[in-house]
Parts: C-alpha cells; structure tokens; sequence
C-alpha cells in the first residue's frame, strides 16, 4: 500500500502476479506477494495506519517476551507487541489501546 501501487487484478479480483514492492520477511505469511483486494478496495480513513514491523526488532521482542515474561511466542508474536509498543509509545498520555 505505501508503494501507491495497485495490484495487476484479473477479472475475477485474484492477483495476476507478484507485487512490484513485494520483499521477502521473516515472518511467514506477514508479507504476502499481493495485496489482498480487500485492503486495496478499503474506503479511505477506514485504517489508521500502516506499521512497518522490522525483522530483527519481531524476533528481538519474542526473545525478550520469552525471557522477561515467560510469554512463549513466535515471531509473528514479538512483531505484534513491537507494533502495539511503538503505537503505545506515540499516544496521548491516558489513551487505551485496544
């Protein structure tokens, strides 16, 4: 989505091919080699925000969740708690996050 470039579609909405801004992660599944259509067809303001989640900083937190809190979790755990950190990190003193 941050690369402005839409997804080639058949007629059908499936993708044609791989995304031109496609980049492997370390996560499997977190970076399709598409962007799902109902994503790219989503009316404006609907998502707040689009967090990119660092490799290194997904498998850093998992570390740190397993042998700080005794949380066992996967990579694609430690990337959602680094995200919900780093939003936490830039909201209003008393906000929830939820």
């Amino acid at each position: 989505l941050k690369s402005g470039v839409k997804t080639e579609r058949k007629p059908d909405g499936s993708a044609v091919a791989t995304h031109p801004a496609f980049a492997a992660h370390p996560i499997q599944g977190w970076t399709p080699d598409f962007i799902p259509k109902v994503l790219e067809d989503a009316p404006s303001g609907l998502m707040d925000d689009l967090v990119h989640i660092p490799g290194d900083k997904a498998i850093a937190t998992s570390k740190a969740l397993a042998s700080g809190e005794g949380i066992l979790t996967g990579i694609s755990g430690g990337g959602t708690v680094y995200c919900a950190i780093e939003v936490a990190k830039q909201a209003p003193e008393g906000s929830v996050i939820c």
